[in-house]
């Protein structure tokens, strides 16, 4: 790729910093002092350094979010806050998107990255990627309600959903259930409760697949994926 390219991308300004930065005669390939920005490097195989400290490069980023309410599952908004706002400037540089969606209102976790293929992979309904979600309910959930989830529930639009597992915290006037689907419709906890006669208050997402929400994460906070929790979700 091209040098300025690679230091834009590593957060070293934008290309017109980048270029002050290559005139100054900071920064090398290896051992040779490079000027040009147009000059191809390969970082796998080649070290770049400016005034002599080596650029870490990496081409993708992975970050979960404690998603909180009120902030919108977007890359960007011209009114409303976007999940991406909420990333400090040297992990916007990657262009990071949401992986799927979480509702303006639901909180929890969601994954961040610029890795196409793997988010590809997760949203796929042939990969049976499981959502676990917590969630708080206007009503009393009973064992009626576990038997209609774990058969698929029809939708207002008429589509019935896959089987989800439905599992009963508490019950009572007002229930807390965790439930996990292997699908993403539009508002589809919401709607499979309001089928049931029951209205969902409160929702977070506590899974993707192996993956948890680190519930040291308060919302709005995020951290990069470690490496076994990379491996856990690629698996």
């Amino acid at each position: 790729m091209r040098l300025d390219k690679l230091l834009a991308n590593m957060g070293y300004g934008s290309r017109s910093d980048v270029k002050k930065i290559l005139k100054k005669g900071i920064v090398q390939i290896d051992e040779t002092i490079a000027k040009n920005g147009k000059t191809q490097v390969n970082p796998k195989e080649q070290e770049v350094f400016v005034n002599g400290e080596k650029v870490e490069y990496k081409e993708y980023v992975y970050l979960m979010m404690n998603k909180p309410k009120g902030v919108i599952s977007a890359t960007e908004d011209p009114v409303q806050t976007s999940v991406v706002d909420l990333l400090e400037m040297e992990d916007q540089i990657f262009n990071p998107f949401p992986v799927g969606r979480l509702d303006k209102d639901t909180e929890g976790l969601l994954l961040l990255t610029n890795d196409g293929k793997l988010s590809h992979e997760i949203l796929s309904p042939k990969k049976k990627v499981g959502k676990r979600y917590w969630a708080k309910i206007a009503g009393e959930v009973t064992k009626i309600d576990v038997q209609a989830f774990s058969e698929g529930i029809e939708l207002d639009d008429g589509y019935i959903t896959k089987p989800g597992q439905l599992t009963i915290v508490s019950s009572g006037p007002v229930s807390e259930i965790e439930l996990t689907i292997m699908e993403g419709k539009f508002h589809q906890v919401k709607r499979m409760f309001r089928s049931v006669g029951k209205e969902v208050t409160e929702l977070k997402r506590l899974q993707m697949g192996n993956l948890q929400l680190d519930n040291t994460l308060e919302p709005g906070e995020y951290r990069e994926l470690t490496d076994n929790e990379l491996h856990l979700l690629r698996n």
